[in-house]
């Protein structure tokens, strides 16, 4: 682990900074290409595997969080990073030079897989360079990345699509990927955890296989292949037996990606489902409206991007209300019911979309939509922190993400299975005598037509929509019965925590990461802290006894990491180290010096007996007040007492309080 002392407070926001640019990079891919889809079909044809270029970038990056943390874990943090910064450079400069949506679809893989990369690794850093006192502020804005980066991503899509080309929406990330990975190579620090972690190589090639598999099944059946062809049920088969083999693998697995055991809580499994099928409606809805409001209704591509935000901020507005609702409350069940409910309802109304339909009642329906999908997507994490033991809470927490992500392909792929075999039979019988087809899958050639000649091709396109969402309210009734079997249960305080505000926000948009039970409980510790409304330093001092000041307690926190590191303490380290000069420290160290704590020789400071006697009642002060905050976990497992004990020493070393005081308060 980093010395986070070491790291000066300018490189320390240089690689903050550096960071939050990866992946908002990484997070606004996932949205971005949405408006400019009817624009890349209609250059490059292959309208049949539209939805593709949004799956394939999905299931890439589902399976590279698999991987790239224990990669990290292995090689260090920093490899791992600039690899997937490289990754993500190299698949979006493939992307922007398309000439074929095979292509494309191929090099979205290869951008997801270096988006899957960013993401982890990003958080990894993160926690390896900040304070676990300042994290929870940090995390919340990472949840606000990943909801603006849903808002502006169509909206920037639709930009580049009618001011520069479709392939900038890709081109863009070159010269900011350049600034990340320059950055990121001088001021990253080297880490690499002291463990080797067991990775689950089999687990995770049979879930890409059976995933991928089932995909592929639900994309091409019916459009490339027949229902009932050799090639579709071969590869349904094939698909079927890598599930059931990853059940058994993750059976016996050492460290599984997602154990089985997790299946036994109905409350996980009622959990699973539910985060399965709202990642199925939100990218089903954010991938095919804008096909609608450009071929339907005429809009360019920004204008198809405005037009989404009351989905979009409907959702966004919907997921921090129930998130801050069930941090207060502790209630959650009706949440669900009401967004489901919201959910099909909105499907419902997206399937009477046509040519005719006004922009106000477009929104209204859109809007619907949104505020449904975000009052079901904070649930599934908040409730499985609740009801996880510490050994499962890393696993659950990134089990229900992952299964998430995973509907969001499907619901990708069965949205545009759906279209795509009912798109050309309607279009045969609507385009007129005379007029090229090809006009017909371009969105500029189709609204350059006479009306009359126009009309019948785009109640076609409207037709066809209002298949694919139709279709899709019975898997939004799906959540509503599953919801019914959700049972209200008490919330432990750090989930409600982790509920409120913006990190749920992030939590919900967030791609799965398979992080350690410890992480995640660093993550939900961190955010306590952040929501003290009081500093909690005079109530921790008070119930160790000790007669210091926050200056003084200040100091002898600092004076025992210099003393570690280098074996005594300097106050002019001590000045380099916070930016303050050196006499500023000298009051509060000659009152300590009184209290028989410290001594000193040329300028050179040690502790005395009583002063690491005083170090360690401090440090056992603050895992009291640390326990007392995690008693509803009611958990006397040994690696759960030791994880609370090294946050404690974290917090002691680098709280917030003792952080911010500066010596002059004495």
């Amino acid at each position: 682990m980093v010395d986070r002392a070491e790291i000066k407070p300018a490189a320390r926001n240089a690689v903050i900074a550096v960071i939050m640019l990866g992946m908002l990079l990484a997070a606004l891919d996932q949205t971005i290409v949405a408006t400019a889809l009817p624009t890349i079909v209609s250059d490059l044809g292959g309208g049949g595997h539209l939805s593709w270029v949004v799956t394939s970038y999905l299931l890439a990056e589902t399976i590279m969080t698999a991987l790239v943390g224990k990669f990290g874990d292995l090689y260090g943090r920093k490899p791992a990073f600039l690899a997937s910064v490289a990754l993500f450079m190299a698949g979006s400069f493939l992307c922007g030079w398309a000439d074929s949506m095979t292509w494309l679809i191929a090099a979205r893989a290869v951008q997801g897989l270096g988006a899957g990369g960013l993401m982890v690794t990003s958080s990894a850093v993160i926690a390896d360079v900040v304070p676990l006192s300042e994290r929870g502020k940090y995390q919340g804005v990472i949840g606000a990345l990943f909801g603006v980066s849903t808002v502006i991503g169509p909206l920037l899509g639709g930009l580049f699509v009618d001011h520069l080309s479709w392939r900038w929406a890709f081109y863009v990330n070159l010269p900011l990927g350049v600034v990340v990975l320059v950055v990121g190579a001088l001021a990253l620090p080297g880490v690499r955890t002291a463990g080797r972690p067991r990775i689950d190589y089999p687990g995770i090639l049979l879930i890409g296989l059976a995933a991928t598999g089932l995909t592929l099944v639900t994309s091409w059946g019916g459009v490339e292949y027949d229902w009932t062809s050799p090639t579709i049920l071969w590869m349904a088969a094939g698909s079927v037996v890598a599930l059931a083999l990853f059940v058994r693998v993750e059976q016996r697995a050492a460290e599984p990606m997602l154990p089985m055991r997790l299946f036994r809580s109905p409350v996980f499994a009622v959990c699973s489902v539910l985060s399965f099928v709202v990642g199925f409606a939100m990218l089903g809805g954010v991938t095919f409206l804008p096909t609608y409001l450009q071929y339907v209704h005429g809009a360019s591509a920004t204008r198809s991007g405005l037009e989404m935000l009351p989905l979009v901020i409907g959702l966004l507005i919907a997921s921090v209300v129930t998130g801050n609702v069930i941090g207060k409350t502790g209630r959650y069940r009706v949440f669900p019911l009401v967004g489901s409910t919201l959910m099909v309802a909105g499907m419902l109304l997206l399937s009477l979309l046509d040519e005719n339909t006004a922009f106000w009642q477009a929104s209204s329906y859109m809007l619907v939509l949104g505020l449904g999908v975000g009052m079901c997507m904070p649930v599934p994490v908040v409730v499985v922190q609740s009801t996880s033991s510490y050994e499962d809470l890393g696993v659950a927490t990134s089990g229900v993400s992952f299964l998430r992500t995973l509907g969001s392909s499907f619901g990708v792929a069965i949205f545009g299975t759906i279209y795509a075999g009912n798109l050309p039979d309607n279009l045969a019988d609507a385009i007129p005598p005379g007029v090229d087809p090809r006009a017909a899958s371009n969105v500029q050639a189709l609204h350059a037509l006479p009306d009359q000649l126009k009309a019948p091709i785009i109640a076609a396109y409207a037709d066809t929509l209002q298949g694919v969402f139709l279709a899709a309210a019975p898997v939004a009734a799906v959540a509503f019965v599953v919801a019914l079997f959700l049972r209200e249960v008490p919330l432990r305080d750090t989930a409600r925590a982790a509920a409120s505000g913006n990190n749920g926000v992030g939590e919900s948009f967030a791609v799965p990461q398979s992080t350690a039970s410890s992480q995640e409980l660093e993550k939900l510790i961190a955010l306590i802290v952040r929501k003290e409304d009081r500093d909690p330093t005079p109530q921790v001092l008070a119930a160790s006894g000790l007669p210091l000041s926050h200056a003084q307690a200040w100091l002898v926190v600092k004076v025992f990491r210099q003393s570690v590191r280098d074996g005594d303490a300097t106050l002019q380290r001590l000045a380099d180290e916070t930016q303050v000069p050196a006499g500023m420290f000298e009051p509060v160290a000659r009152q300590l010096m009184a209290k028989g704590l410290l001594t000193e020789a040329d300028d050179h400071y040690r502790f005395t007996p009583e002063g690491t006697e005083a170090f360690t009642r401090l440090v056992a002060s603050w895992r009291n007040w640390l326990r007392a905050k995690l008693v509803d976990w009611d958990c006397d497992d040994r690696e759960f007492t030791e994880a609370v004990d090294r946050v404690a020493a974290e917090l002691v070393t680098t709280g917030r309080a003792l952080a911010d005081r500066r010596p002059t308060r004495v």
